[in-house]
Formats: structure tokens, C-alpha cells, sequence
């Protein structure tokens, strides 16, 4: 008799508690050398409340593939920079553990070093097309490491929390807006 079960590869508790750990060591490592490098200093950009200057290639690349569908062509470049000032009071607003927390995922997408491997674009994200911003979108949403998945999963929702708080995308979704007092 022929065996046709399908055995999938045995991945150990101690497998995984060793991936675990090597990722963790890793975006350890990571956070340590972006603050010892002045990625993470706190400064905030010309303008803005909390968002860095090293924040805001990624998010010009992000955002773009993140409303594609949602916003014409024509009026993306707006719509960009309004949800970077939408995200950056959403930012503003959250406790000082959650935006501890997301500065240091900005910071991992902004050193060099953590990006290339962790996303698979290895130039600056100002250089990085549609494509691979969204190949690096999935990557994140279809990793078998569950810190990708989190962080996929939370830039993409303050990106579409600071998008659809705006106005000008209700109407895209069919919201009214909120009713007139």
C-alpha cells in the first residue's frame, strides 16, 4: 500500500522558539544601531509632531500603493500628504508605549541595514516603485514570522485609520459624513 499522506515540514516548539529568538535579536539589534546612529532621533520634521525626517520616504512610497483604487490618479499626490499629516496627529495622540512602539517599526523600514533583508528593497524607499512596495506589503502579510505580520497589519491600519478620518475620502466609501448639528 502506498503512503499518500502529506506530512508537512516538522517545524519544532524549539524551532520556533529559536526563529523566534533570532528575530528578536535581530530587530534588537536593529532598534540599538538605528538609535546609535541618530536614525531614531525624535526630532520631528519641519512641520510635523512626530514624524521624522527618515520617516517620510517610507511613507511617501507606502501610501500611494496603500490608496490605490481609492483615490484617482490625478488627486494622489494630495491625498498622500494629507494622510501624512492625518497619521502624524493620529501619532501625536497615541500613549507613549504604542508610539515607542512604532517609531521603532519606522525605524527598522529606515535603516538600511534592517530594510533590505526585512523587505527586499535595498535602495532608498524614495527610489522604490509601486511593485515593490507592494511585494513588500505582501511579504509581511504572507510571513511565517509573526512580528511581520503585526507590523504589516499596523501600517496598515494607522495608513488607513489617518486616510479615511480625512473628509475627502468618504465619499469614496459612500459616508455621508458626520451628521450637521
Amino acid at each position: 500500500m502506498t503512503d499518500t499522506s502529506l506530512t508537512a515540514p516538522g517545524l519544532s516548539r524549539r524551532g520556533v522558539l529559536k526563529i523566534g529568538l533570532l528575530g528578536g535579536a535581530f530587530l534588537a539589534t536593529a532598534g540599538v544601531t538605528a538609535s546609535l546612529s541618530g536614525c531614531s532621533a525624535s526630532t520631528p520634521a519641519s512641520g510635523f509632531a512626530v514624524l521624522r525626517d527618515s520617516d517620510l520616504p517610507f511613507l511617501r512610497a507606502l501610501i500611494p500603493v496603500m490608496l490605490a483604487g481609492a483615490v484617482p490618479a490625478e488627486r494622489m499626490a494630495e491625498a498622500v500628504k494629507g494622510t501624512i499629516q492625518s497619521l502624524d496627529n493620529s501619532l501625536n495622540h497615541l500613549s507613549p508605549e504604542m508610539l515607542k512602539l512604532t517609531v521603532q517599526l519606522f525605524d527598522v523600514l529606515a535603516l538600511p541595514i534592517t530594510r533590505g533583508p526585512l523587505t527586499g528593497i535595498w535602495g532608498s524607499w524614495d527610489n522604490a516603485s509601486a511593485q515593490d512596495v507592494q511585494n513588500f506589503l505582501n511579504r509581511w502579510q504572507n510571513s511565517f514570522i509573526s512580528l511581520l505580520k503585526m507590523g504589516h497589519s499596523s501600517l496598515l491600519q494607522l495608513v488607513m485609520m489617518a486616510w479615511y478620518s480625512r473628509p475627502e475620502s468618504w465619499g469614496h466609501c459612500g459616508y455621508p459624513g458626520p451628521p450637521k448639528i
